[in-house]
């Protein structure tokens, strides 16, 4: 007798870099740097549901427990607003983003989460309109609604969504503005990881509750000048456009090393240096020359005894995708 078939569905999403400088809290850009999680229902009464992680360092240790495992509290959190109900499933997960190293992993495993409820419990109408930015359908917002009330920001899960360049506002009533714009190809992006682990968290911790009016201006006008530098490919106006007051500086004292690359003097083929969202990992924006910015950004975190990892990525203009599968075991 042939076993019914099993189903699943695969859900990729990319990593992404926030804030950009001067952009804090509103600006995210996708990275070609991949988290992909299989959600395959079980059809056997009361079995356990559970994770599988691998990985780069720390994936192993993703926790395999539905009520501890991000991805499977995001499903939860979607299915239990939108009235459905999740059927029993396990869950694997490959995960190439460095955990907290400040390239949107928690950012990823929420997306996906969301994503994958949908995708199980939501309905077929839902399923065909999903994850199409710039449609009609209402799906991809209300995506992007449920993982920013659970993540607590905007721009990492916008980002990851959309994909490209993405500028978010979060309104009153719990959706989120997201206007997502290509990211021209011939800018690519290096991020450099010291090793060592830092919870948003505790990097939020640190940042004061007002700011001078002269930084929020500041920032203001760097965060808008990135934009339209571009969109009108006046990419010598990003170092300026990336220079921040409100965040990086407070940072610096939980990151050794940070001051001294944020410092850096401008060298041929960089474009501008930000801490990549919360941090530890630094974004150069580049067009040529990545071995010696590459280099020259390591050997800062280097001198205080951090080894680095070194990524050179290209922009994900593509966003969050799923796909569905059948198999017989």
């Amino acid at each position: 007798m042939t076993s019914a078939p099993r189903k699943s569905f695969e859900v990729r999403v990319p990593a992404s870099t926030a804030n950009l400088g001067a952009g804090f809290d509103c600006l995210g850009l996708a990275l070609e740097l991949y988290l992909k999680a299989r959600a395959t229902v079980l059809s056997k009464p009361g079995a356990r549901i559970m994770a599988r992680s691998s990985g780069v360092r720390g994936s192993s240790k993703f926790p395999s427990a539905p009520e501890e495992n991000l991805i499977f509290r995001a499903m939860r959190h979607t299915a239990e607003r939108e009235g459905f109900e999740l059927p029993p499933l396990r869950l694997a997960v490959q995960n190439q983003i460095p955990v907290a190293g400040g390239l949107g992993s928690s950012a990823a495993a929420t997306a996906a989460g969301v994503a994958l409820a949908f995708a199980l419990g939501g309905g077929e109408s839902r399923r065909d309109s999903m994850f199409m930015p710039g449609s009609a359908s209402t799906t991809p917002d209300t995506l992007l609604r449920h993982a920013a009330a659970i993540e607590g920001h905007t721009d990492n899960v916008a980002a990851s969504i959309f994909g490209g360049l993405v500028v978010t506002l979060p309104l009153w009533d719990g959706t989120v503005v997201a206007v997502h714009k290509r990211w021209p190809k011939m800018i690519r992006v290096i991020a450099v990881t010291p090793t060592l682990e830092l919870a948003t968290k505790k990097s939020r911790a640190v940042l004061p509750d007002s700011v001078p009016l002269a930084d929020a201006v500041h920032n203001l006008q760097r965060s808008a000048l990135f934009v339209a530098a571009i969109e009108e490919r006046r990419y010598e106006l990003l170092w300026d456009a990336m220079r921040d007051r409100l965040h990086q500086a407070h940072r610096q004292r939980l990151i050794p090393g940070l001051a001294e690359v944020l410092s850096m003097p401008r060298m041929p083929g960089l474009l501008g240096l930000a801490l990549s969202g919360a941090g530890p990992s630094v974004v150069a924006l580049a067009t040529d020359r990545y071995e010696e910015i590459s280099k020259a950004i390591a050997s800062r975190f280097e001198q205080h005894g951090l080894a680095c990892s070194v990524r050179k990525l290209e922009a994900a203009q593509e966003g969050l995708s799923v796909t569905e599968t059948r198999s017989r075991r």
